[in-house]
């Protein structure tokens, strides 16, 4: 097929503004690659801007792969306020009197909720209750009880300090909440802060400099700002697969490869062309089975 009728498949870097929804942007995009799939892998509030990946295609299978990456924000927060959606979106109330933490109180209190933590999502967040997402219970007035959930935060660096305003960088694995991560390190110091501004800078190699802004794209460029599903698994290990091998993959196949491969690792089959051919794993002694197979046009 040619290049402006094969079926797209690939990756978006998008640079979302402040104010957009990420279901906005994906419309956006889905508009253009229709009749082709298009979804986001990890949603921005429309309060915050930043990376947002979209997936588009066959690729939208590899939306996972994404979400595990390590992600990396730039965020401001307020001390000595609080709101009922930990940012600066709801009703924000300024406490009496509240103390003011000093520089190295902050630094001692970013470092206790680094690493692997505990933290319990915001309630207006889009967590599943039942079946229904906290926001939309607590939009409705019902009181949100949400379980802590494990998450890990690699690195919190104080970038600047002039009360009540407090600059934040941080890199998070998956499933971790910012405004909750403010929220907690200001409790810690017998305070409360809310969010005022987000950026995500980065979802591993995807980075803010690299975004393209949603609205530049049109029907005839967006196609030149595809990426290659190979950079959804770049964090994976790469196996180079033969032509045949391939084909073997592409057919629901296994195929003969000696070597210690962990059980249920995925590894991504890289094919003589240098695109993403599978992700494959070990399916008993000496063999490795597809789980996602991608072909040449998407």
């Amino acid at each position: 097929m040619k290049p402006e009728t094969a079926r797209p498949c690939g990756l978006l870097n998008v640079h979302k503004p402040a104010g957009m929804t990420s279901r906005r942007v994906v419309d956006l995009v889905q508009r253009l690659a229709a009749p082709a799939k298009a979804g986001h892998a990890g949603t921005l509030d429309p309060l915050a801007s930043g990376v947002l990946v979209v997936c588009v295609g066959a690729a939208t299978r590899l939306i996972e792969y994404v979400q595990q990456m390590r992600k990396s924000y730039a965020a401001t927060f307020l001390l000595g306020r609080s709101s009922d959606t930990d940012d600066i979106e709801g009703e924000v109330v300024e406490r009496d009197n509240a103390p003011v933490p000093t520089l190295a109180q902050l630094v001692e209190a970013a470092g206790r909720l680094t690493g692997e933590i505990l933290q319990r999502p915001p309630a207006y967040s889009a967590v599943k209750i039942k079946g229904r997402r906290a926001y939309d219970l607590a939009r409705r007035g019902e009181a949100v009880a949400l379980e802590p959930r494990r998450v890990i935060v690699y690195r919190i660096e104080i970038e600047a300090y002039a009360y009540p305003e407090l600059r934040m960088r941080v890199d998070c694995g998956s499933g971790t909440y910012i405004r909750a991560l403010g929220r907690d390190l200001a409790a810690s110091l017998g305070t409360a802060a809310v969010m005022s501004q987000l950026v995500r800078t980065a979802i591993g190699a995807f980075s803010l400099a690299e975004a393209v802004d949603p609205y530049s794209l049109t029907a005839e460029n967006w196609r030149r700002a595809l990426l290659p599903p190979l950079r959804a698994v770049e964090h994976l290990p790469q196996i180079a697969l033969s032509g045949d091998e391939v084909a073997r993959l592409r057919r629901g196949q296994t195929i003969a490869r000696s070597g210690d491969y962990p059980a249920g690792q995925h590894m991504a089959g890289v094919g003589p062309d240098g695109a993403l051919a599978a992700i494959v794993a070990r399916c008993g002694p000496g063999r490795l089975g597809p789980l996602r197979t991608f072909a040449p046009d998407g």
